[in-house]
């Protein structure tokens, strides 16, 4: 018997059902409205990755903020080398988009150098070898220091295949 579904439709609906896990309670969280696309993004786009900072330090005062702020803490492990990482942060520097992540997040980035720095910071949260690629987003819950978006940490790293909507309806499914 033939089916009703085209076989594209069906890849979609699979598709679909795989990249957005279920959340339970934290799915209510909605993504900002994003109108503008990467060519609106300011240029240069920003390198948001400081070379010389000290990872564990930086982090471990972002935990303190996001426990006091009630939000979860969002570990943006890249560098300024990579153009999806570059995207990622003018996405998250467009107005509606700040706001959300500022409400819900508290940031920090990690660079990565190229893959040979900072690898203590992803093996902290089970992420053993060499990162899949970046931007790799930590997404954790920093009252357990446990992470939240496990297996899904480099879904951003080909961030200039998808929209700047797609962004940020990635980062409102882990918004606490």
């Amino acid at each position: 018997m033939r089916s009703i579904f085209s076989r594209p439709a069906l890849i979609a609906a699979a598709c679909a059902a795989v990249a957005v896990p279920s959340l339970g309670a934290d799915a209510a969280v909605r993504a900002p409205k994003v109108a503008a696309s990467f060519d609106q993004l300011a240029k240069p786009l920003p390198l948001p990755y400081d070379e010389a900072a000290n990872a564990d330090a930086k982090i471990a005062a972002a935990r303190a903020r996001a426990i006091r702020g009630h939000k979860r803490l969002l570990i943006d492990l890249g560098g300024n080398w990579c153009l999806d990482c570059r995207l990622l942060a003018g996405v998250i520097d467009l107005p509606a988009v700040h706001r959300f992540v500022a409400q819900h997040y508290e940031v920090v980035t990690v660079d990565v150098g190229r893959f040979d720095k900072n690898g203590q910071v992803p093996a902290r949260y089970g992420i053993t070898g060499r990162l899949a690629g970046v931007p790799a987003v930590l997404i954790v819950d920093p009252r357990t220091d446990r992470l939240v978006n496990k297996g899904h940490e480099t879904a951003l790293a080909d961030a200039r295949s998808m929209t700047p909507q797609a962004l940020a309806d990635w980062l409102a499914q882990w918004a606490a």
